[in-house]
């Protein structure tokens, strides 16, 4: 039978500025005050993206960081885990070396304050139908495999996980691929789903059964979640719990222009992963599950 204990992620903003996603979180106070009323809805694993607070985009600086894990971890025990420089995007334009990508991450690491990191292992065409029926071009979302072995390098160094964003099955080939000859801890998989963009599998059932028997030839019993861009999956978590994986929702990964709020997303599907038979899972479940100790210090 499958483990019935499920993880809930929460995303709390990601890369689309308010221009796009209206209600996310931004300031340092807005993180620290959503992650921790989505933590104690139920999510035990926070990932955020830190922003410019005068210009509202993303801009990707330790302190910062710090200040957000730092915040939230004091009033609740939670995984809290960074992004990186999305590149291709209109934050990251300029091409950038692989040390320059995962400076915060590797300052952060050296601090002890990471449990996981992004850790993307492929490339793809990211383009939100609206903008493809308009004439409009997306971008490329580039993670070059240098990158991506410098960021399980770093995992393997600092002790984080990789959390892996399986866009199409040539990341999740990949990326299982390096993470063999890497000695870096446990990858999580990320199933991404889209209705919005055009990437991947729309959120249904033969989607997720085509990624886990990829899975289970690539990195059989490796743990993953179900999640995406532009989506709502709620509607594949009695699926994912029925087969033991997990769950991750939030703004970032919400249709864009959602009126929802993340703890709003939160509780709904903590909701309905109870519903499926499923179980909330702490953020010390989710340590013991993957063979860590307790949270680093804040």
């Amino acid at each position: 039978m499958a483990d019935r204990s499920i993880w809930l992620e929460v995303a709390l903003n990601g890369p689309w500025a308010r221009a796009l996603q209206p209600g996310i979180p931004i300031t340092v106070d807005e993180l620290v005050a959503d992650g921790i009323a989505c933590a104690r809805a139920g999510a035990a694993i926070v990932h955020v993206h830190a922003y410019d607070e005068r210009t509202g985009r993303q801009r990707d600086d330790a302190e910062t960081y710090r200040r957000i894990i730092g915040g939230i971890r004091e009033q609740e025990d939670v995984i809290v885990y960074p992004t990186l420089p999305v590149l291709g995007g209109p934050d990251a334009p300029r091409a950038m070396t692989a040390p320059e990508r995962f400076k915060a991450v590797e300052q952060l690491a050296m601090q002890g304050l990471l449990e996981w990191s992004v850790v993307d292992p492929g490339s793809l065409n990211l383009a939100h139908r609206h903008r493809l029926a308009a004439g409009e071009e997306g971008f490329v979302y580039l993670n070059p495999e240098g990158h991506v072995r410098y960021g399980l390098e770093l995992a393997a160094r600092y002790g984080f996980h990789p959390s892996y964003a399986i866009y199409e099955p040539g990341f999740l080939r990949l990326g299982a691929a390096l993470a063999r000859g890497h000695g870096a801890p446990t990858a999580i998989y990320r199933f991404m789903f889209s209705d919005g963009f055009a990437f991947g599998f729309s959120p249904q059932a033969y989607g997720l059964e085509a990624y886990l028997r990829l899975l289970e030839d690539e990195a059989p019993g490796a743990p993953w979640m179900i999640a995406g861009l532009a989506v709502d999956i709620r509607e594949l978590i009695p699926a994912a719990v029925a087969r033991g994986g997990h769950v991750r929702v939030g703004l970032e990964d919400a249709p864009l222009g959602t009126e929802t709020t993340n703890l709003e997303w939160v509780e709904q599907a903590a909701a309905a992963i109870e519903r499926a038979g499923g179980q909330v899972a702490t953020a010390a479940e989710v340590r013991a599950c993957l063979g860590q100790g307790a949270a680093h210090p804040s």
